[in-house]
C-alpha cells in the first residue's frame, strides 16, 4: 500500500466526513505550487478558499512567524501585545479609521459584527435587534450565520432556525426597502458574493444601501471575508464601490459601519477581524464579548507582515492588472465561447459561469495539474495567490481552457 493510500485508509477512520475531500493528500507547496504525496506538481488557481493570499511558504510570512514564536507565543488579552497594536494600525491606514476585535475566523467576526448591531440597537427606543440579508450570500455555518445566509440548503437538519434574519435579492432596492422595520439593527452583505457565484455588489444599490442604513439608524456590516486583504485589487472589496458624486477617477467608497475580515487576512494562519467605527466599537465594553486565543501575537505578526509585503511589492496593481488580463482571456477564447456564460469579479477574485453544470470538471482540473474550485453548480472559482506571475498565470489559464473545452 503507497503512502496516499495508507493516509486515506487512515483518515476514513479518524476524520468526520463533513467535507467532501477529493483522494489527493497535499505533501507540500511553494508559491502558487501544491505537489502531492505522490509527487504530482499542480497549479494552485484557488488558495485555499483564498486564504493562501501570499501563496504557500511565503519566505516573509515565514520568518515573520518564526521570529514571533521565538519571542511570545501566547498570553492572552488581559495583557496588550506589539503586534495587535501594530496590525490594527495598518487596517486604520488602508481601511477606515476604526478600532479592531481579532477572532480565528470570518464566521467569528460576523458574529461579533451582529452582536455589535444589536448593542446598537438595543439603545434606541424600539428595540433593533433583526438582519437583513441577500439571497446567494454566505456568512458562515454556526446556528446564527446559516440563518444570515441565503441558501436555504446549509439550513437542512438544523431547525428551528434562529430568528430575526430575513433575505432579499441583492440590487432590489424595493424589495430591501419592505423588509426593513423599526426593529431592524443591521444589514449585511458582502461586496462581492462569494458562494453565490461571484456576483459583485451594484455600485448604485449599494450607494442607495449607505442612504437607507443612514436615515434609519441601522448597521451597515459588509463581509469582507472574502474579499479583504487585496483579493480583489483594491485592499478592501466595498473600495469599488464609490458614491457616484466625485468627478475624480478615484470617487469616495460606500464606507461600511462595521467590516468584517477571514481568510486571506491570515495568509492561511486561523485569524478573523471584526473592524467597527469608533463609536459603535465603544459600546463592546469588557464583558459583552472575547476570544481566548483571538490576535495570539504569531497570527498578528503574519498578518502584518501580509499587508507590508501588498504594499511594498505593489501587488495591488498587479492583482488588477492580471485579473483584467484573465477576464480578457477567458471572455475571447473562442474554443470555449459555446460552454461559457459570463466571467466576473474584480482583481484576482473571478467567476468563471457556464451555460450549464459540469461534470466533475474539478476532478478533471486536477488531472491536467491544476486546483479550482466550483460553486453554485456551474461556476468556477479562481482565487490564486495575488502575487503569482503572470507566466504561471497564463499557464493556469491555458489548463483551465483546455479543461472546460
Amino acid at each position: 500500500m503507497s503512502q496516499t493510500q495508507e493516509i486515506l485508509s487512515q483518515a476514513k477512520d479518524v476524520l468526520i466526513g463533513n467535507y467532501a475531500r477529493l483522494p489527493i493528500v497535499m505533501a507540500r507547496g511553494e508559491g502558487a505550487h501544491l505537489w502531492d504525496t505522490d509527487g504530482r506538481k499542480y497549479i494552485d488557481l484557488f488558495a485555499g478558499f483564498g486564504g493562501g493570499i501570499l501563496g504557500h511558504a511565503n519566505p516573509d510570512l515565514t520568518h515573520a512567524v518564526i521570529e514571533q514564536a521565538k519571542t511570545l507565543w501566547h498570553v492572552g488579552n488581559t495583557f496588550h501585545t506589539l503586534p495587535q497594536t501594530q496590525f490594527a494600525a495598518a487596517l486604520n491606514r488602508t481601511a477606515f479609521p476604526g478600532q479592531a476585535f481579532f477572532c480565528h475566523s470570518g464566521l467569528e467576526a460576523n458574529e461579533a459584527a451582529v452582536k455589535l448591531a444589536r448593542l446598537r440597537g438595543n439603545q434606541s427606543d424600539k428595540k433593533k435587534w433583526k438582519v437583513v440579508a441577500f439571497n446567494r450570500s454566505f456568512h458562515g455555518r454556526s446556528l446564527a450565520m446559516i440563518a444570515a445566509t441565503g441558501n436555504p440548503a446549509v439550513r437542512v437538519g438544523f431547525d428551528p432556525i434562529v430568528p430575526g434574519f430575513s433575505h432579499v435579492d441583492l440590487g432590489d432596492l424595493e424589495g430591501l426597502t419592505a423588509a426593513v422595520d423599526d426593529e431592524t439593527a443591521a444589514i449585511i452583505v458582502e461586496p462581492v458574493q462569494g458562494e453565490g457565484g461571484i456576483f459583485p455588489l451594484p455600485v448604485d444599490f449599494a450607494i442607495e444601501l449607505r442612504k437607507l442604513c443612514n436615515a434609519r439608524q441601522i448597521t451597515l456590516i459588509f463581509d469582507e471575508v472574502w474579499t479583504g486583504c487585496g483579493r480583489t485589487g483594491k485592499w478592501f472589496g466595498h473600495q469599488w464601490l464609490g458614491d457616484g458624486s466625485a468627478k475624480t477617477s478615484s470617487p469616495t467608497p460606500v464606507t461600511p459601519d462595521i467590516m468584517t475580515l477571514g481568510k486571506a487576512v491570515g495568509g492561511g494562519l486561523p485569524v478573523g477581524v471584526m473592524f467597527a467605527k469608533p463609536e459603535l466599537a465603544a459600546l463592546m465594553v469588557p464583558g459583552k464579548h472575547g476570544c481566548t486565543l483571538g490576535g495570539n501575537p504569531i497570527c498578528m505578526a503574519a498578518a502584518k507582515t501580509i499587508f507590508d509585503v501588498i504594499e511594498r511589492d505593489h501587488l495591488l496593481a498587479h492583482a488588477t492588472k492580471l485579473g483584467e488580463h484573465a477576464v480578457a482571456r477567458l471572455r475571447t477564447e473562442r474554443r470555449i465561447q459555446d460552454k461559457l456564460l459570463e466571467v466576473r469579479g474584480h482583481g484576482l477574485f473571478l467567476g468563471v459561469e457556464l451555460k450549464a453544470p459540469p461534470e466533475k470538471i474539478v476532478e478533471r482540473a486536477l488531472e491536467k495539474g491544476l486546483v479550482i474550485n466550483l460553486t453554485a453548480q456551474k461556476v468556477l472559482r479562481l482565487a490564486p495567490p495575488i502575487n503569482i506571475s503572470a507566466k504561471l498565470l497564463d499557464e493556469g489559464l491555458d489548463r483551465l481552457i483546455e479543461v472546460i473545452a
